[in-house]
């Protein structure tokens, strides 16, 4: 369900943008009512249509970003598995100081040095978020290959990418989507961070942290449905990604193929 429900919002903002861009100054700043649910800005664009449209625009780079992100976690945690002594060190330090920079400050400097704009927050998010999931595949991938039949596979000259391909990567899988899912709340939340202080998205795409941003030098006026709605709406996207993620490792833990 809750995955239909982020797919639909996905469709409807593709199928919204025009009306998130489109102004009409006769009826600006028009209060939530039958016309226009969550109201108009400033400029008369239905925040109805821009909320949507900036949540599409939200969880496709949030999608996009934790898949790199996932992915760059799998490879560094079977580089540091599988590698040897030197690479698991080298790989255990290039975590801890990844982990050691603040995220929104790394993710800040990233985005502003590739232009900022949808690639620069990909970028950014992709590039912070894979220390915590390389840990636990790491660790997995590990315990994988303390047992006996890999053993055997070594002696018998079997390469490493083989046994990687072969045994790692299918062990590992249950724990990589489910990492992989739960990463996307905090892309979502981080793209709309570094957008809300004006180091991501451009301020002509609809995105909630533009929205958000903008919204802020009216809240005085009394124009509240300009955050309350795009804030809300940000806050249950996140919270269905996170209900996703708790399925799914439901679905993959031991008790709950159990039950």
């Amino acid at each position: 369900m809750s995955i239909a429900v982020l797919f639909a919002v996905v469709v409807a903002g593709r199928l919204l943008e025009p009306a998130a861009v489109a102004t009409n100054l006769a009826d600006k700043n028009l209060a939530p009512g039958f016309a226009h649910l969550f109201g108009t800005d400033w400029m008369g664009r239905d925040m109805l249509a821009r909320t949507v449209s900036g949540l599409g625009t939200s969880i496709v780079i949030g999608l996009v970003s934790a898949a790199v992100s996932s992915i760059i976690a799998l490879v560094v945690a079977a580089i540091a598995a599988l590698g040897g002594e030197r690479a698991d060190a080298a790989v255990s330090w290039l975590i801890d100081l990844t982990m050691g920079i603040p995220h929104i400050v790394l993710l800040i400097l990233i985005s502003y040095a590739l232009g900022r704009g949808a690639l620069g927050v990909c970028v950014g998010v992709a590039c912070t978020h894979w220390p915590s999931l390389a840990r636990v595949l790491r660790a997995e991938i590990l315990q994988l290959r303390a047992q006996p039949y890999l053993a055997c596979s070594r002696a018998l000259g079997v390469s490493r990418v083989r046994i990687a391909l072969a045994h790692a990567l299918p062990s590992v899988l249950p724990q990589y989507l489910v990492g992989l899912v739960l990463l996307f709340p905090h892309a979502i939340l981080h793209e709309a961070s570094i957008t809300f202080l004006g180091f991501g998205l451009s301020p002509e795409t609809p995105a909630i942290g533009v929205i958000l941003s903008e919204a802020m030098g009216y809240l005085t006026a009394g124009a509240w449905w300009l955050a309350v709605f795009p804030g809300a709406a940000l806050l249950v996207v996140v919270l269905l990604f996170d209900r996703v993620g708790a399925a799914l490792r439901d679905l993959m833990s031991t008790e709950g193929v159990q039950r």
